[in-house]
C-alpha cells in the first residue's frame, strides 16, 4: 500500500429527516447569540421560517447570496454583519449560500452552521471560491469550514428535478477527481467509491419519483460523502474548468460540472485507470467517461456548454486562462488537447 497522510476535517454533522427543529439547539451550543441568516434571493420564505425558529436568537437576515460568490455581494453582507452586531452565521440553502458565508467566515472569524438544501458539498470543505472582475479564484482556509452542518432530508424534496440532478453531478465530481487526486488516500478513496454508488443510484429515482424519500436520503448521503472527499484532498483539471468557465462566463455552477465531468474523466483516463476502473464501477458502466455522460443524460442534466450559455467565442480565451495557472492533474495539460476538450463539451460530443 503506498504510503499516504489523512487529516479528518472537524465538522459536527446531523443528518436525518426533520432534523432542522434541532437548529436553535446547535445554533445555541456554538455560543451563538446573534445569528445572520443567510440565503439567496429565491430561498427568502425558507431562511424566514429558520429566523422564526431562532426567534431572539437571529439578529437579521440576508438574503443576496449570488453563484460563484462575488465579492461585492460579500462586500454587501458585511455591511450587514457589523449593522446587526452578528456573532454567527447561519447559512441555508445551496452552494451559492454556503460560500457566502465562508466568504464571511473568512473576514471576521464567526463561527457557521450550514443547512444544505443541494446536494453541492460546499459545506464540508474548507475551501472558498470568490469571483471579481470576471475571475474565479480559490483557496483553502481552515477558517471557512463550517463549524456545524444540519442536513434535513425533508427539505431537500421540494428541489426541482433538474435541479437535483445537475447538483447531484456536480457531487459526483468530487468524488472522481479525488480517486485520481495527487494526494488521494484509502480512506478518502472508500468514501468516493460509496458517495459515487449512492448517488448513481439515487439521482434516476429521485427523476422517476421526486418525493422517494429513499431516493433523496442517498443523495444527501452522498453528497455529504463527495463533499468530504472535496475537502480532504487537492481537486484537478475538472475543476480548473468548472471555475474558469463560471468566472469568465457566469455560467451555472452545477450544470458546468455536469457538462465537463465526461470529457474530464476521458483526458485522465490512461493516467489514472484505477480511477477510471473505479468510477465505471461505482456507475455500473463498461467506460467511466462514457457512464458519466450517460447518467448525466439519463437524469436529464445538460451535456454541452453551448445549452447553458457560453458563445463558441469564449473557448479561445478559457483555454488561455485554464493553461495560465493549472492544477495539477495525472496527465499533463496540453493546450491543443484543452482546447479539443473544450471545443467537445461546448458541441455536446460524446466523452
Amino acid at each position: 500500500m503506498q504510503a499516504f497522510t489523512y487529516t479528518g476535517l472537524p465538522t459536527r454533522v446531523i443528518f436525518g429527516i426533520g432534523t432542522l427543529d434541532k437548529l436553535t439547539a446547535e445554533v445555541e451550543r456554538l455560543g451563538v447569540s446573534r445569528a445572520l441568516v443567510l440565503s439567496t434571493p429565491r430561498q427568502r420564505e425558507m431562511v424566514e421560517d429558520a429566523a422564526r425558529r431562532l426567534g431572539a436568537l437571529a439578529a437579521g437576515i440576508f438574503s443576496e447570496a449570488a453563484m460563484h460568490t462575488p465579492v461585492d455581494v460579500t462586500e454587501r453582507a458585511m455591511r450587514e454583519v457589523e449593522r446587526c452586531g452578528a456573532d454567527g452565521i447561519v447559512a441555508i440553502g445551496g452552494g451559492s449560500t454556503t460560500g457566502l458565508g465562508k466568504a464571511i467566515a473568512l473576514r471576521t472569524n464567526l463561527p457557521q452552521l450550514v443547512v444544505p438544501t443541494t446536494y453541492a458539498g460546499s459545506e464540508m470543505t474548507p475551501i472558498l471560491g470568490e469571483t471579481e472582475h470576471g475571475r474565479k479564484t480559490t483557496l483553502r482556509n481552515p477558517k471557512v469550514l463550517p463549524e456545524t452542518v444540519i442536513y434535513d432530508v425533508s427539505l431537500t424534496l421540494e428541489l426541482p428535478v433538474k435541479l437535483s440532478a445537475v447538483s447531484g453531478m456536480n457531487a459526483i465530481a468530487h468524488a472522481v477527481e479525488a480517486l485520481y487526486a495527487q494526494d488521494r488516500n484509502p480512506v478518502v478513496d472508500l468514501m468516493a467509491d460509496e458517495g459515487l454508488a449512492a448517488l448513481a443510484r439515487a439521482l434516476p429515482g429521485i427523476v422517476a419519483k421526486p418525493d422517494d424519500l429513499d431516493a433523496r436520503s442517498d443523495a444527501l448521503y452522498g453528497a455529504w460523502l463527495c463533499g468530504i472527499c472535496l475537502g480532504s484532498v487537492g481537486m484537478a483539471l475538472h475543476h480548473k474548468l468548472c471555475h474558469t468557465l463560471g468566472g469568465m462566463f457566469d455560467l451555472p455552477h452545477a450544470e458546468t460540472h455536469a457538462v465537463i465531468l465526461p470529457h474530464a474523466m476521458r483526458y485522465n483516463t490512461n493516467a489514472a485507470p484505477a480511477a477510471a476502473a473505479k468510477v465505471a464501477r461505482a456507475l455500473g458502466a463498461g467506460d467511466a467517461a462514457r457512464g458519466l455522460q450517460d447518467l448525466a443524460r439519463r437524469v436529464g442534466a445538460p451535456v454541452s456548454l453551448r445549452e447553458i450559455g457560453m458563445t463558441a467565442e469564449g473557448i479561445e480565451p478559457a483555454v488561455a486562462q485554464a493553461m495560465s495557472n493549472p492544477y495539477w492533474n495525472p496527465e499533463p495539460l496540453v493546450e491543443t488537447r484543452i482546447r479539443e476538450l473544450l471545443e467537445r463539451a461546448f458541441h455536446g460530443s460524446d466523452a
